[in-house]
């Protein structure tokens, strides 16, 4: 035991006779830098002045209020109270400005769905307050030198494209509402091509479309929806396209890309949401009279008080209650062609015989005037006298581009079709 306890001491000592051998190595260079001076090291010598040094007062300063800026819409059954409380304005010199100013009246009647800017202080006083009025102005309400002034400035409109394809699965107005296109658009969609396609039978599921679009803003609000500038339906396998051409930059018309009028000088039918109820017949089962008999029209099944427009341009030559038509419409066209409606509830206010008027023209409202077991329009078309199936026969075509212009609509139609071909290709839903 006690050889034990003294080879472990014997151990113990050499370990720590190892480990002093081992660090006086680095304890020589330790050393060896601490000792070198600065003229071994080629360093010039430098003197060091240690001093006191009183730094300046920094003056607190009171930090400056943060503004915000606020926007909110025009809600229905919305009082002026809360719809400034809604924008953080709540100093009641402002408050006071806005409910009774006369300057200030476009603000008072603003529209609902409206859009108002506020820029406010962290305590509600009001510093700007910006809005479109009802006439799409833009007003500006700034506070001036501790007062608030009014500013109405003439909108300034941004122009931006919008782009929509999709496919038809159960109908048209869905697949729209499915793309996102706004309804005003849509509509627009079907009037460009309803001279080519019956909206009533021929679409089909599987169809499709591709609608380049415009839609003004204002200050970043929506103000409406402009024109299509070009598009492309797919009915059926056919490709039909129209592209917006205007000469003078104000009104135009849509062409083919070859330069052919897109739009028809007749509609292919006079009311919108509707279905036909009875087709063109030369014997049909009279609904009233239960017996056979031609049926030289077209019904189209409508709620009372529908609009009905002109399918195109003419004069009205009669305007008043006959036989079985009860309220009708008869109007002229080009010479050579001839429209009647019938079953009307009414007449458009002022309408008269003799009157021009445009295509799209609302001239009366849907009814059951007559000889009819339900609320429709009956609607014929003649060429020459004889009555002709409206919902098939070939129908006149407008204006051509004129040679003149044919070299600046080219340029136009180069760039659109190139958008419409790739668009189809890469088979979009949606695009913006």
């Amino acid at each position: 035991m006690l050889t034990q306890n003294l080879l472990s001491q014997e151990r113990k000592l050499k370990l720590r006779l190892f480990v002093t051998l081992s660090t006086l190595p680095l304890l020589g260079v330790v050393t060896a830098f601490g000792l070198a001076s600065e003229s071994d090291l080629g360093l010039a010598k430098t003197n060091v002045t240690i001093e006191e040094i009183a730094l300046p007062e920094v003056a607190v300063t009171e930090t400056s209020a943060t503004n915000f800026w606020r926007n909110e819409h025009v809600q229905r059954g919305d009082t002026l109270s809360a719809l400034l409380s809604r924008l953080n304005v709540t100093d009641v010199a402002a408050i006071d400005y806005l409910i009774s100013t006369p300057a200030a009246a476009s603000f008072r009647t603003l529209s609902i769905g409206k859009e108002i800017q506020a820029e406010t202080s962290s305590s509600g006083e009001l510093i700007s307050l910006r809005f479109l009025n009802n006439n799409d102005e833009q007003v500006v309400i700034d506070k001036q030198g501790g007062s608030l002034q009014t500013k109405t400035l003439a909108a300034k409109l941004e122009k931006r494209l919008f782009v929509r394809t999709g496919e038809i699965k159960t109908s048209l107005y869905a697949a729209t509402d499915a793309a996102g296109m706004p309804e005003t658009a849509a509509n627009q969609l079907t009037e460009l091509f309803n001279g080519d396609i019956d909206f009533h039978h021929d679409v089909k599921p599987g169809d499709k479309f591709t609608v380049v679009y415009e839609m003004d803003y204002s200050n970043g609000a929506l103000v409406n929806t402009g024109h299509i500038q070009a598009a492309e339906f797919i009915n059926q396998g056919q490709s039909h396209r129209a592209i917006y051409f205007s000469k003078d930059g104000k009104t135009g018309s849509y062409y083919t890309p070859e330069g052919k009028n897109v739009e028809k000088a007749f509609l292919r039918s006079p009311i919108e949401y509707s279905r036909v109820s009875s087709g063109f017949s030369s014997s049909r089962m009279h609904p009233v009279l239960n017996r056979i008999r031609a049926h030289k029209g077209v019904d189209f099944a409508a709620p009372v008080g529908t609009p009905i427009k002109a399918t195109a341009d003419g004069v009205i030559t009669f305007a008043g209650r006959e036989n079985g038509y009860g309220n009708v419409i008869k109007m002229e066209h080009q010479g050579r062609y001839s429209t009647l409606f019938g079953h009307l509830s009414r007449f458009a206010s002022g309408l008269r015989n003799g009157q021009r008027v445009k295509q799209g023209d609302i001239i009366g409202y849907v009814g059951m005037t007559g000889l009819t077991s339900g609320p429709h329009l009956h609607y014929e078309f003649k060429i020459d006298g004889e009555q002709r199936n409206p919902m098939s026969v070939a129908l006149p075509s407008a204006q051509p581009v004129s040679a003149a212009y044919k070299t600046a609509f080219k340029a136009v139609a180069v760039d659109f079709v190139a958008r419409l071909s790739l668009l189809r290709n890469t088979n979009l839903a949606k695009l913006d």
